[in-house]
Parts: C-alpha cells; sequence; structure tokens
C-alpha cells in the first residue's frame, strides 16, 4: 500500500505543479499516470510544440516546460505510479481514500487530487476511404517530433488553434506547407490566425478556405491527396504530400473516475471556485477535468486552482493547525531532501 498526503491524478503540468504547492505547505504528494512518463499531453502528444501564455516565458516548448517543472518539484520528492490507470476508490472510517489502478497497486491519501487533464483521449478521424491504409504511412494525429518534416510537403487539415499554430511552426520546418479548413472563419486564437494569412502572403503556407480532403492516394504511403475547394463552383485539387497531419481535435473520456460518484456536467467533474473541491468532501478536481461558470482550459488556470486546492487540503488535512502564508522571496523553499533555497537577506531585512 502506497500511503501519502495527496493524491495526484494525472501528471500533466497541473497535477507536477500541485506538487510543487503542496512541499511549501510540506505536504507529500504521489502520482497517478496512465501514461508512461510524467507531463501529460505535453510529453505524449506535443512536446516540441510552442507554448506562448506561460508566465515569465515568451515561449517554451511544451516538453521543456514538464523538464523544467520536475525540477522545480524535485527536492519535494513526489512518488509516481506511471503506466496504470486510476480504476476504483474506496472512502474509509478515518475519511481517507484508496485508489487502486486497473493493474491492483494500491494507493491511500487523505486527500485525492484529480488533474487528468482530458481523461483518456481519441483523435477526432476524418471519414475517408483508406484511411486505416495511410495511419503511419503518411498520416498522423499528432506531432510528436518536427523534424520528422523536415523539407517535406506537409497538409494540415483543421481550424484550431492546433493546426493554425503547427501551420505555423512547420513553415520554417517543412519544404510545402498547405493548410485547409472546411470554413473560412478560424476558431484559433486571432493572432495565430493573422500569423498564418501574413505567411500566406509570403507564400510559406498554402492556405485553401473553405475547403476539405475528400480522398486519398498512394501505393504504400501517402502520395497525394484530394482537396475539394467549397467556393462558388466546386473545385477538386489534387495536391502531393508527405504527410497529411488532420487536428480535429480529441475525444475526451472521463473513464473510470465517472463512475465515483462524482458530479458530472459535459464529460468535466463540476467544482466549486472556493477550493475547487467535488461534490465529495476531500475530492478535488483541477485543470482541465474541471468545470465550473467562466471555467477557462489554460495551463496557467490549472496552476491557479492547484495552488487554492493545496491551501485547503492543508486544512483538511491538518485541521488543528493554522497555517500562515509565507512568500516564497522571504521563507525560501524547504525540500524534503534537506535542501533549502533561502531568500536574499537583502530582501528578508528590508521586509523585517
Amino acid at each position: 500500500m502506497i500511503t501519502t498526503d495527496i493524491l495526484i491524478i494525472g501528471a500533466g503540468p497541473t497535477g507536477l505543479f500541485a506538487v510543487f504547492e503542496a512541499g511549501l505547505l510540506q505536504l507529500k504528494c504521489h502520482l497517478i499516470d496512465a501514461l508512461p512518463q510524467a507531463g501529460g499531453q505535453c510529453s505524449e502528444i506535443y512536446p516540441k510544440k510552442p507554448i506562448y501564455d506561460i508566465p515569465g516565458f515568451p515561449e517554451v516548448l511544451a516538453g521543456d516546460l514538464v523538464d523544467n517543472l520536475m525540477e522545480q518539484i524535485k527536492s519535494f520528492s513526489p512518488g509516481f505510479t506511471l503506466g496504470e490507470r486510476a480504476q476504483t476508490i474506496e472512502k474509509q472510517e478515518n475519511g481517507s481514500f484508496i485508489v487502486t489502478t486497473n493493474k491492483g497497486t494500491k494507493h491511500q491519501a487523505p486527500v485525492v487530487a484529480i488533474a487528468g487533464g482530458l481523461g483518456s483521449f481519441e483523435p477526432r478521424k476524418p471519414l475517408l476511404e483508406n484511411l486505416k491504409k495511410y495511419e503511419d504511412n503518411g498520416i498522423a494525429y499528432i506531432i510528436k517530433d518536427p523534424e520528422v518534416y523536415r523539407d517535406t510537403k506537409v497538409l494540415i487539415a483543421g481550424g484550431g488553434d492546433s493546426a493554425l499554430d503547427w501551420s505555423i511552426f512547420l513553415s520554417d520546418v517543412a519544404s510545402e506547407v498547405t493548410l485547409v479548413h472546411r470554413r473560412k472563419e478560424f476558431r484559433g486564437a486571432l493572432d495565430s490566425v493573422e500569423k498564418v494569412q501574413s505567411l500566406k502572403n509570403q507564400g510559406k503556407i498554402r492556405l485553401i478556405t473553405p475547403g476539405e480532403v475528400t480522398a486519398l492516394e498512394g501505393d504504400k504511403k501517402l502520395e497525394a491527396v484530394t482537396v475539394r475547394k467549397n467556393t462558388t463552383a466546386v473545385e477538386d485539387m489534387r495536391i502531393q504530400v508527405d504527410h497529411f497531419i488532420p487536428l480535429f481535435g480529441l475525444s475526451p473520456k472521463l473513464g473510470p473516475i465517472a463512475d465515483w460518484e462524482l458530479e458530472i456536467e459535459k464529460n468535466a467533474i463540476k467544482v466549486n471556485t472556493f477550493d475547487y473541491q467535488t461534490n465529495v468532501p476531500g475530492i478535488y478536481a483541477i485543470g482541465d477535468v474541471n468545470t465550473y461558470p467562466g471555467k477557462l482550459k489554460l495551463i496557467l488556470c490549472g496552476f491557479h486552482e492547484a495552488t487554492l486546492m493545496c491551501q485547503s487540503a492543508y486544512q483538511r488535512i491538518h485541521p488543528d493547525k493554522k497555517y500562515v502564508m509565507k512568500y516564497t522571496t522571504v521563507g525560501g523553499v524547504i525540500g524534503f531532501d534537506g535542501s533549502k533555497k533561502e531568500a536574499p537577506k537583502a530582501v528578508v531585512k528590508a521586509i523585517d
């Protein structure tokens, strides 16, 4: 039996940052994740994708963000159960919970924080004949290593942030980038839409809107696609490609957590905005897995939610203790391994 103070289900950025905030409170964490490594989607799906809205980082690759978070929490010695999915939960008479994975590993903690992101997910695939034939032979639904596309002809389909961001990024990698979307309007960030338009004007991206891929060609691997351009007159275009990347988003599923008697709304877990606790006392949900009025699915929002969750968890674990928050600039960071990052004396003196 693995015991800990806070059992975190999901080792993505939000779950990892929760370890840091819990560590400041001298609370021990253990994380469960179905993936074989920490980092969630940032590691598994888009480690080389740049992220632009992390405070203090004008641009940071998703994989590098995970590496930094892992370095940040190293002194708090979190435990990990990776490659296993949280399956069942049982509440004990003392108020703690026992969570068992699909491989039978048992974990016990007084607080459970679900930070499972989108949960288990599958890419939304286009309805095309012979699609399966070209999967991993020219068709991919996620981009793990952009260098695979170096000096090749790439066609991306989609109208969200991923399609826009990867079109922009690959314009400096691939020999040819084509972006196809079935509408003229995109649903991604305005800044990204403007960048794509600028790159189109520079001849670095071919933009086809409204349009959609209707057929695939190739012997053993993908060699060309047919794009139907839906303007005033329907026009079919044959485009030679080495890679076709449909980025239509993910179909999220909560998996076994959906059976934990939590209040669910549109495949997300309802929480209050005081401490991001669910309808079951002692179980919290932070990051993309939760929902509440005004919810934004951003990593930085998950960081905020993790911080308030840990403060509430401390009070639940230590109801007789009063915690007085100290800024890290004053108190420094004391790790479980005995390491200490001290605040500069000049800062302490000025505050004293």
